[in-house]
């Protein structure tokens, strides 16, 4: 067993139901085969568990891993296409890099870079986006299974109106997708997620295709696309003569409880009211609305109706893989919405970087936050000696406010450790290296 030491943060009760946010300003965590044993003062936890070696995190915040629920494994090499609306992004800047996954040295490649990324940003745990072409997603499955991520994923399928070679057909889809969930799904730290594009690149035999697969893949996830875009709405619209977005996927049975849509920025209160009969969650993406002028979301009408939301990145139209700027983000599209916006504190922000994405994948029950029976998924942010981070983190008048600072300022930079089942991510895939030596406090006794 391991005790750690450390200012604990996390939001184990949803703040937008009443929850608030728990501090262990001098906490302990023991730690036993990656899952927490004991939470409380470290002075409590030490006279207990003299016996135990420590790691001493003081300084910084200790934080949950960060939960991903939106963000595209072939696009990390695409991000910085500003300027552009949507579907004039998707045709000149996603999907040629999308396409180039059909070669495989390429396609491993961009994994180890997006793997990488998402540990770099503290993100321990994800819904991808994966590729069309299977050997890329199984490229994506490897490299996760190597560092360690927690990752839900699978094949991206169309048959219309994209580039002929993204393009496949409602049986190839099946067994492809079949091919690949009875290889990972459930493997490690792997499950599948049956994932159309979305509706514009998919017809109805395609969709049946994907609820088909939904089915036959027990525990399988859904994710793909909704609402994000004027045109693309109206043009959905058109295509399914005069349905609803969110309808083209429940008519084929893809919208219930393992069902995460991303975007929604622009839903009817129709649509609203069956995700939430349904059971389904959203992943809310600023940056990424921001960048491509898709309108700014409404998580207010979505918390009324009782609706799931959490975080994405949404990489590569989102400007980065960090959590962090996304919750900021959120904050300043709250803000501007004024009387409409949904008020959010430091509690919020890291609920929904955290808890909630636990949440929206099934997996509250293992991670999302530091409590007792949880896995040890967590991020120490630890800013280097004098940048402002370090120095708003000293002055802060308490962990609260540390915390509203660390989401104002703090970037992957200041994610110092990461542990996923109380391992240390291996340190090539973090930008300041494992925990120093000198914080591990060996039982002198030993």
């Amino acid at each position: 067993m391991t005790l750690f030491r450390g200012t604990v943060v996390d939001t184990p009760d949803d703040p937008f139901t009443g929850g608030v946010l728990r501090v262990e300003a001098d906490g302990g965590l023991l730690v036993r085969a990656g899952e927490i044993v004991e939470r409380g003062g470290f002075a409590e936890l030490r006279a207990r568990h003299a016996e135990e070696d420590v790691v001493d995190l003081t300084g910084g915040l200790l934080l949950p891993g960060f939960v991903d629920t939106h963000v595209h494994f072939p696009q990390v090499r695409a991000m910085g296409g500003l300027g552009m609306p949507l579907l004039d992004w998707l045709e000149q800047c996603a999907l040629p890099e999308e396409a180039r996954l059909a070669d495989q040295p390429y396609a491993q490649a961009v994994a180890a870079d997006f793997v990488s990324g998402l540990a770099q940003a503290g993100t321990t745990t994800a819904l991808v986006f994966g590729a069309h072409f299977a050997p890329a997603v199984d490229a994506l499955f490897t490299e996760a299974a190597r560092v360690g991520l927690r990752v839900t994923g699978g094949l991206v399928v169309s048959d219309r109106l994209l580039r002929a070679d993204l393009l496949t057909t409602p049986e190839r889809a099946y067994e492809e997708g079949l091919a690949l969930a009875r290889r990972w799904h459930g493997v490690g730290r792997a499950r599948y997620a049956v994932t159309p594009r979305f509706s514009l690149s998919c017809g109805d035999a395609l969709l049946d295709a994907c609820g088909s697969l939904l089915r036959d893949v027990p525990g399988a996830w859904f994710t793909s696309h909704v609402n994000e875009n004027a045109l693309e709405i109206a043009t959905v619209a058109e295509l399914f003569e005069g349905s609803v977005y969110v309808d083209t996927y429940d008519r084929h049975g893809l919208i219930g409880r393992n069902s995460v849509l991303a975007h929604n920025v622009h839903p009817t209160d129709d649509e609203l009211q069956l995700l939430c009969r349904r059971g389904a969650s959203i992943a809310h993406c600023p940056t990424s609305n921001a960048a491509l002028g898709s309108g700014i979301f409404s998580l207010k009408r979505h918390v009324d109706a009782g609706v799931r939301v959490a975080l994405g990145s949404d990489v590569g139209a989102g400007t980065g893989f960090s959590l962090l700027k996304e919750a900021l983000q959120a904050y300043f599209l709250q803000q501007l919405l004024g009387a409409d916006g949904q008020r959010l504190t430091p509690a919020h922000l890291l609920h929904l970087a955290t808890s909630a994405g636990a949440d929206a994948l099934g997996l509250a029950d293992q991670v999302g936050d530091l409590g007792v029976g949880k896995r040890f998924d967590a991020v120490w942010l630890r800013p280097r000696p004098g940048c402002t981070l370090d120095v708003a983190l000293r002055t802060a008048s308490g962990p609260e406010d540390a915390l509203a600072r660390a989401f104002a300022l703090a970037s992957p930079a200041d994610v110092d450790s990461v542990w996923i089942d109380g391992r240390p991510i291996p340190t090539e895939h973090r930008y300041a290296g494992s925990v120093p030596r000198e914080a591990v406090v060996p039982n002198p006794r030993r």
